[in-house]
């Protein structure tokens, strides 16, 4: 699907005081930092990659005020689309970060955070493209890096070929698997489950929503 642009995205999010532009941004003022100077406290630390809209995660930090959230978007034409919805919270524990999540590991410290969430991630459907997969073993291996020892990843999509691929590549990287679950919704909208705008859509038309949890190697 091609994305529409939204003109004067990349100034927006430049004076957005809940975003930071990581291109050109030196990574050394974040890595290991994100507590101590971004956040004033001690809380854990969340992370959503790829984030879209924001309906997830915003709604998330309404609801958890003692943890702290990053949301993750490559694209500024998406990422300025959240702005109203944080400029909605009551509470001050999240941030954006407007970059590509094959650098994730130069802006984050190993353990600095304790959940990852993947939403609706892009399937990347050629099989020369499977490194560019948020699941592949390729991408595991830098949340292996940056999450604490109980930490885990999240990961929730309607596609299931993504969804297989994503089983297999978690076993192959030596990650446990907490959940797999091929039909989220089957009997009503899931217990604890936060959705987001592509859920919401998919659960109404009533495709299966597959979900998995896995917990990184110690």
């Amino acid at each position: 699907m091609r994305l529409r642009n939204v003109k004067g995205s990349q100034e927006l999010i430049i004076d957005n005081p809940y975003t930071i532009q990581a291109d050109g941004a030196d990574p050394a003022d974040y890595k290991g930092l994100w507590n101590k100077n971004f956040f004033h406290n001690n809380n854990p630390v969340h992370i959503e990659i790829g984030m879209g809209k924001g309906q997830f995660i915003t709604t998330l930090a309404a609801s958890n005020p003692g943890i702290n959230y990053i949301g993750i978007e490559k694209y500024s034409s998406v990422l300025v689309k959240a702005f109203s919805k944080r400029e909605q919270l009551r509470t001050d524990n999240l941030l954006f970060i407007r970059m590509d999540a094959e650098n994730i590991t130069d802006f984050f410290a190993p353990g600095e955070t304790d959940r990852i969430y993947l939403n609706f991630s892009d399937p990347w459907p050629k099989d020369r493209h499977a490194k560019r997969r948020l699941t592949s073993r390729q991408f595991l291996e830098r949340y292996n890096t940056i999450l604490s020892e109980n930490g885990f990843v999240q990961f929730k999509t309607d596609n299931r070929p993504l969804f297989d691929f994503s089983v297999e590549e978690a076993k192959e990287a030596g990650w446990c698997l907490d959940e797999v679950n091929y039909n989220l919704h089957q009997y009503g909208p899931a217990e604890n489950n936060v959705m987001t705008e592509y859920e919401q859509k998919f659960y109404n038309l009533g495709s299966p929503i597959y979900k998995l949890t896995a917990h990184r190697q110690k």
